[in-house]
């Protein structure tokens, strides 16, 4: 796994030599824009809008606006070597229960690697956060910009995860309609219909229906046939809600009893693994 930076984890007087690796990776679904008529590529030009001219990749740069109008050009070199104190740290300003982390902040996660004279200090950080339950969090720059992260350890790797900002995060206010408060029998019901859905549910095992829908239809088109379409959205019938939650809890029950196979009567226990 290539690394993308190296930086120091400051602790307190402690300096610990990290190296940074993306953790995860998206699936892309690859797409391009295309011309309709006859479905060649669509590139785009960078166009001077001093000049009307064409510039070059190389002969692009940066540039910040100040309030009165005037842009300043940023060379790489500048931002790179801002005046930064964690421009090449990740420094741990604080640290708090991991609960009190709201995950509507959480962004992008980052391993942080460690080999050598680091791996001592290294693990006394990743122990202490396991025994104590706290995660820590620090400023980081990456990618040409400062940011928030919290350090937590999953596996035997500290992760920084990226946090946005708190004005960065939006408030809900006018988006939810005040309702009558439910009923105690549509409580336990949904509830119940929460624990069918629990059940033996393992989110490693979801897949992306997204791009095999789409493989389903670009290998109809190849074929010259016609795509398979979506699904008719459900009825618009309006149903009392205790009998939709009774129907989905069915439902749900159903089909867990079809995954398990007839090895798995009802009110059986679940099997125990054997090595």
């Amino acid at each position: 796994m290539a690394a993308i930076a190296r930086l120091h984890i400051t602790f307190g007087l402690v300096s610990i030599p990290v190296s940074v690796h993306a953790a995860t990776e998206r699936g892309e679904v690859p797409l391009h824009q295309v011309h309709a008529k006859c479905g060649s590529r669509i590139r785009q030009r960078r166009i001077c809008q001093g000049e009307g001219i064409e510039v070059p990749y190389d002969q692009v740069a940066r540039g910040y606006e100040t309030a009165d109008g005037r842009t300043v050009v940023l060379t790489d070199d500048d931002l790179a070597d801002l005046p930064l104190p964690t421009v090449k740290a990740i420094e741990v300003v604080g640290f708090l229960p991991a609960g009190d982390i709201d995950p509507i902040a959480l962004d992008r996660p980052y391993y942080l690697g460690v080999q050598g004279a680091g791996a001592r200090p290294y693990r006394l950080l990743r122990d202490a956060m396991t025994d104590s339950g706290l995660v820590g969090v620090a400023r980081m720059a990456l990618r040409g910009r400062e940011r928030l992260a919290i350090l937590r350890v999953r596996d035997e790797a500290i992760v920084a995860q990226v946090v946005l900002w708190p004005d960065e995060i939006r408030a809900p206010a006018g988006l939810v309609e005040p309702a009558p408060e439910p009923r105690r029998q549509e409580l336990q019901m949904a509830q119940t219909l929460m624990q069918s859905l629990a059940e033996d549910f393992r989110i490693e095992e979801q897949r992306d229906h997204y791009r095999e829908a789409l493989d389903q239809v670009v290998t109809a088109k190849l074929a010259g046939q016609e795509p398979p379409h979506a699904p008719a959205p459900p009825a618009g019938s309006v149903l009392d809600l205790m009998t939709i939650l009774q129907q989905s809890v069915q439902a749900a029950q159903a089909e867990r009893g079809k995954n398990k196979g007839p090895s798995r009567t009802k009110g059986a226990g679940p099997r125990r693994r054997t090595s």
